[in-house]
């Protein structure tokens, strides 16, 4: 076998486990399986584990370092893909984000919505936002993972909604590693989902609810998150570069 088939049958097998995994919560919480999307987080792989992912089906992948992701998503530009950005986003990586992100998970500041705004508006796109809420800050505070204080979101989701060239699509979480949350994965996207459920009194377009990852997707599941963010389940554990 090449190379490129003996990854083609990892992922395959990969895949088919997350996707069995999802199935399995999606019915034990009563769902559809349908009502759940699956994100592949290809960070630190390369365009051609996109490329295989993207003829088995899967048709959301997200990246968290414009570095990384904008050279793959160049290459990857012939595939229907819809391109998440998750990471930490520096103001002076928006331009660059802008270009080739169809969403952004990890809106948590003033200064990134109005940068984005006016990348959006040069590419002529429009790009959708979650406000990514941060579940060990204070009220109004920051996490340290990055993201907004619960307090915080009903303004920055307002500022998003108001943008040009921007759409609010809703929110995101990780789970946290401290404060109340820590080690409570399902409280913690319990609270998102309320959180959600304020904002769409307000936005009530704002449905997207982004949370859980490979080690507690069944939990994000159950909580009633629209959207599952999967990296290592499906691709594998890389060896650290360097």
């Amino acid at each position: 076998m090449t190379d490129l088939q003996v990854r083609t049958e990892q992922l395959t097998t990969n895949l088919a486990q997350v996707e069995e995994r999802i199935s399995t919560a999606c019915a034990a919480a009563g769902r559809k399986r349908e009502d759940v999307t699956l994100i592949v987080v290809t960070k630190t792989y390369p365009a051609s584990d996109v490329r295989i992912l993207s003829g088995l089906g899967v048709r959301h992948v997200a990246e968290n370092r414009d570095q990384d992701a904008a050279p793959k998503a160049a290459e990857c530009a012939d595939l229907p893909l819809t391109w998440h950005f998750v990471g930490q986003l520096q103001t002076n990586k928006v331009r660059s984000v802008a270009g080739y992100a169809d969403l952004v998970q990890s809106v948590d500041r003033a200064r990134l919505v109005t940068a984005l705004s006016k990348e959006a508006v040069r590419a002529e796109r429009e790009l959708g936002c979650l406000i990514q809420v941060a579940l060990d800050a204070e009220e109004n505070g920051r996490g340290e993972r990055g993201g907004v204080g619960p307090g915080g979101v009903e303004e920055l989701a307002a500022r998003v909604a108001e943008a040009p060239g921007l759409r609010l699509d809703g929110l995101m979480t990780v789970a946290p590693l401290t404060g109340d949350y820590a080690g409570r994965q399902q409280a913690a996207f319990e609270r998102l989902m309320d959180l959600s459920t304020a904002l769409r009194a307000a936005h009530p377009a704002a449905n997207m609810v982004s949370a859980g990852m490979s080690s507690d997707l069944e939990q994000a599941v159950a909580a009633g998150a629209t959207h599952v963010r999967v990296g290592t389940a499906v691709l594998g554990v890389r060896p650290r570069l360097g």
